[in-house]
């Protein structure tokens, strides 16, 4: 779930880190009221998940109510044009209004997690404003990093190390180990995948504030925070993405495609391993389906009928890998699934592998299902199943 401009800032205040004064409004008529009320220079910007909003004309400035209502109806006239992130565009249902800022220097910074240390990742930057993959080319060296030990967590000393790394300007140096311990305890406290700061701005009377915020939440931690069902509805979706989030998955744990043979996983990198096989077996795909972390009954019945309703699939390919999950509670949720669906039945084929992987196989072929053992076997049955 990535959150919108306002969605994040209001995440950035909770845990400390400054923000610009601001407010949310849909309509011009709100922004024209909140500016009258609040005499000043604001900023004036779309809120979308897209990238590029300055560049589209979706970011203008305001100095009075008036030029506010303007600016305003002209950003919601029309939706955010295409561009490499969201090829079809997006529409704009509301804006978030800003207190412009006195910059004086930009920076960056964020944390994620390095799959290959299986750690979070602090990384700054002294240049700002560019995205990180353009500061990774052009400048490698003034990318400084920090991998934190969960054990230990966080201390003022690891953002002091970071500032000095990237040569920060002595002016952020103070406020800085501050900053980052707001995005350390955001990222755990609400189950982040991304949190960014990009820029992280150096204002002429001294203050360090989160100029734009970038947050990418866990899917499967929601439920921690049941606020953010509200959140998520007023978030931009697609087709494909609507489906995904009412059978209860991520929201890009799902997409369609105009093949016939139906796949689901649990693990997004499996999922594409198995849409691999299928055609590498000269199959064509149905669809992605990443199912998660659980496979119980419910959520492969959701599974199985997202696929079978809204895909011409003529057959489902499952394939789980059991880990925490044992092979034969997954089998069980299979044949439960299968009784309880009222959709259209098409032929199953499902390789399980991992704990208990042949006491499902056992159950499922007790129910008149094809089980088999390798990824390619499923992928070849699969192909031959959707082409009879």
């Amino acid at each position: 779930m990535n959150l919108m401009e306002y969605q994040g800032k209001e995440l950035f205040r909770r845990v400390g880190i400054p923000v610009p004064r601001s407010q949310h409004c849909k309509t011009a008529d709100d922004v024209a009221a909140f500016v009258e009320k609040n005499p000043g220079n604001w900023v004036v910007k779309a809120q979308v998940l897209m990238g590029g909003r300055g560049k589209a004309g979706k970011i203008k400035f305001a100095k009075n109510a008036d030029e506010a209502r303007a600016v305003t109806t002209d950003i919601l006239a029309t939706p955010m044009p295409p561009n490499r992130q969201n090829p079809n565009g997006e529409p704009i249902n509301a804006v978030l209004v800003e207190e412009t800022l006195d910059i004086a220097l930009e920076a960056y910074c964020a944390i994620a997690i390095d799959r290959t240390t299986k750690k979070p990742v602090v990384m700054v930057s002294k240049f700002g404003g560019m995205d990180i993959e353009e500061v990774s080319e052009k400048h490698p060296e003034s990318i400084a990093k920090h991998f934190i030990d969960v054990a230990v967590g966080y201390s003022p000393f690891i953002g002091r190390e970071l500032a000095f790394a990237s040569e920060l300007d002595p002016g952020f140096r103070k406020q800085f180990p501050a900053i980052v311990a707001g995005i350390y305890d955001l990222f755990f406290k609400y189950g982040a995948k991304l949190v960014e700061i990009n820029p992280l701005a150096l204002t002429k009377d001294g203050r360090v504030i989160a100029s734009d915020a970038k947050i990418e939440l866990d899917d499967d931690a929601l439920y921690k925070n049941p606020e953010f069902k509200d959140w998520q509805a007023v978030l931009p979706l697609d087709e494909d993405e609507a489906l995904a989030a009412a059978a209860g998955l991520g929201i890009r744990n799902f997409r369609r495609f105009p093949g016939d043979v139906g796949t689901m996983a649990n693990g997004a990198g499996l999922a594409m391993g198995t849409m691999d096989a299928v055609k590498n077996a000269g199959g064509e795909i149905a669809n992605f389906l990443d199912v998660g972390g659980g496979a119980n009954a419910e959520r492969v019945r959701k599974c199985y009928e997202l696929v079978v309703n809204h895909t011409p699939a003529k057959v489902f390919f499952v394939n789980i890998f059991g880990g925490i999950t044992r092979g034969d509670e997954v089998a069980k949720g299979i044949v439960q699934a299968m009784k309880e669906t009222t959709s259209r039945k098409i032929p199953l084929v499902i390789r399980l592998t991992g704990t208990n992987e042949k006491e499902g196989r056992e159950i499922l072929a007790a129910a008149g299902m094809t089980p088999v053992e390798t990824m390619d076997e499923g992928a070849k049955r699969a192909v031959e199943l959707a082409s009879a």
